[in-house]
């Protein structure tokens, strides 16, 4: 018997089996739960493929969080496989490598900057209330950050987005705490994921954690964040909201 045990889950940001939110769709399924993931454009064909190396296959919906069509016909698209949803992870998010990030912050262009602060942090708040049509009482929406209360080098305008991010997910749990809604966060440490890949210069960062972080971490495995995600989509924090849950080896707590 899993914690997710009957629970309905929905995956927003899945595309290779390194990412994030495959890992937690993979958990989410071994705890029980009925998970949907979903994707837009020419990601989706590749998510796909990849769900089937998931333990159960799972529904993929085309979603585009930035595109109010998809948005509203949301809750139809979940209402085809499941009555109703329980949880929704927000794992998405993009700033453009070439002009927001590797030590551009001074140069960035506001359409960049827009569009990386709409898909990375505004989209939170588009998720999460184009699901309220499916969600009752002890519903949990979680999504992901990086540290954002410091500067990291190369990481620029997508520190900004998260910062933002950070900041939208306490205002949505002050407004959907009311509907019995939870809403948190969960700041992994450096991960080696497709985003990832895409910062210049991110491999300092994931140097300066396993050298730093007094559990040790390991950029190759997805699996304790993920396991935290599934843990804040549980009934086991039902008095949880607007918190960041940090899993980075315990890097953020030390000086130096």
């Amino acid at each position: 018997m899993g914690i997710l045990d009957g629970k309905r889950i929905l995956v927003a940001g899945v595309t290779m089996d390194s990412s994030i939110g495959f890992a937690v769709a993979r958990v989410a399924q071994q705890e029980g739960a009925t998970v949907l993931v979903s994707n837009f454009g020419r990601a989706l064909s590749i998510t796909k493929r990849i769900v089937n190396r998931l333990p159960e296959p799972a529904p993929v919906i085309e979603l585009d969080v930035t595109d109010q069509e998809h948005l509203d016909r949301l809750p139809d698209l979940v209402r085809e496989h499941v009555d109703g949803l329980d949880g929704v992870v927000h794992s998405v998010a993009y700033g453009n490598p070439e002009t927001l990030l590797g030590g551009k912050f001074l140069d960035g262009p506001w359409d960049d900057v827009a569009q990386a602060v709409q898909v990375s942090a505004y989209s939170l708040k588009s998720l999460s209330t184009a699901c309220l049509p499916l969600m009752g009482g002890g519903g949990s929406v979680v999504g992901m950050t990086f540290d954002a209360t410091v500067a990291w080098p190369a990481y620029d305008w997508m520190g900004f987005s998260k910062a933002a991010l950070e900041s939208c997910s306490r205002y949505l749990a002050r407004d959907l705490g009311p509907k019995g809604i939870r809403v948190n966060l969960v700041s992994a440490g450096p991960l080696k994921t497709l985003a990832a890949k895409a910062i210049p210069g991110f491999e300092e960062l994931e140097s300066m954690w396993s050298d730093r972080s007094p559990l040790g971490w390991d950029e190759k495995d997805t699996e304790p964040t993920a396991r935290a995600v599934v843990a804040m989509l549980s009934d086991w924090f039902p008095a949880t909201t607007g918190e960041i849950v940090h899993v980075d080896g315990g890097y953020h707590a030390m000086g130096a």
